[in-house]
């Protein structure tokens, strides 16, 4: 196992820069901080270049301490870091002394399964600790993909990884302009149920049984007039008056739960 001390030594600057998006693109890399998301990234198929590991960090961390010699034993570069480096690198505030260098793997509209039952197509994303709560979520519904139209966001970026706890390495995440989006979903009969304050029709009134798209849109703008004119139907969360918006990720939480409550929960334990 190498070990490196120090923060000049390239290998650390190159590992450093990919906290940036810049470097992300120019690379094809992107960092993966802890433990338990290295192993779901490995567990998920994505590649490893390099792996980090501060010994005097993960022996602090019970899993990182189980984990760390199963995640060995199968990767080809291994690097031991000192405190100080490993910090440098991480972008949690307490990391638990692993984390790894993957190459990146973009996924097509192709890739969703499209005999699932549920999917969502997401405008204008802007926050990535938003889209990664999603990514959460919709893994743990079963959702089949997610389509992102007019995303600003850099799906490798540590926030929404972050905040997915390492799950979007399972889950089809695409990036699609509006039109193939709704090509692909008429191709595929799958119905559009767009999130709107501006409509009557309350979300448990519409009919979500059969496969089912749900669109959402923005918290600064809400959906485009291209998905308002084209979907389905268009229908708003219940609240409270006086209550017009909810968080995005909270929104789709919501739409997300009604639709499989519809389904019968039939891919859920």
């Amino acid at each position: 196992m190498k070990n490196i001390s120090s923060l000049a030594n390239k290998i650390i600057k190159d590992a450093i820069d990919l906290k940036e998006s810049r470097a992300r693109k120019k690379s094809g890399l992107f960092l993966v901080d802890g433990a338990r998301e290295v192993s779901l990234a490995l567990k998920a198929g994505m590649e490893i270049k390099k792996l980090f590991i501060c010994e005097e960090l993960a022996e602090k961390n019970k899993y990182a301490q189980a984990s760390l010699s199963k995640t060995i034993a199968n990767q080809t570069q291994t690097i031991a870091l000192s405190v100080e480096v490993f910090k440098k690198i991480s972008y949690k505030e307490n990391g638990d002394g692993i984390i790894g260098i993957f190459q990146q793997k973009d996924k097509l509209l192709r890739d969703i399964k499209s005999e699932s039952s549920l999917f969502l197509v997401i405008e204008g994303v802007e926050k990535p600790g938003n889209l990664g709560a999603i990514i959460r979520t919709a893994e743990a519904f079963g959702v089949g993909g997610i389509i992102l139209n007019d995303s600003v966001i850099d799906l490798f970026n540590p926030n929404v990884i972050r905040a997915s706890e390492g799950l979007l390495f399972f889950l089809p995440i695409v990036k699609a302009g509006h039109e193939e989006t709704l090509v692909w979903l008429k191709k595929n009969g799958v119905k559009s149920i767009a999130a709107a304050t501006q409509t009557k029709e309350m979300s448990f009134e519409a009919n979500m049984s059969g496969k089912t798209a749900i669109i959402l849109g923005s918290e600064a703008d809400g959906l485009s007039e291209f998905w308002l004119s084209n979907v389905d139907k268009a229908v708003r969360i219940p609240m409270k008056s006086g209550v017009d918006s909810l968080n995005l990720s909270v929104s789709a939480a919501i739409l997300i739960y009604e639709a499989c409550r519809q389904q019968g929960f039939i891919k859920l334990g």
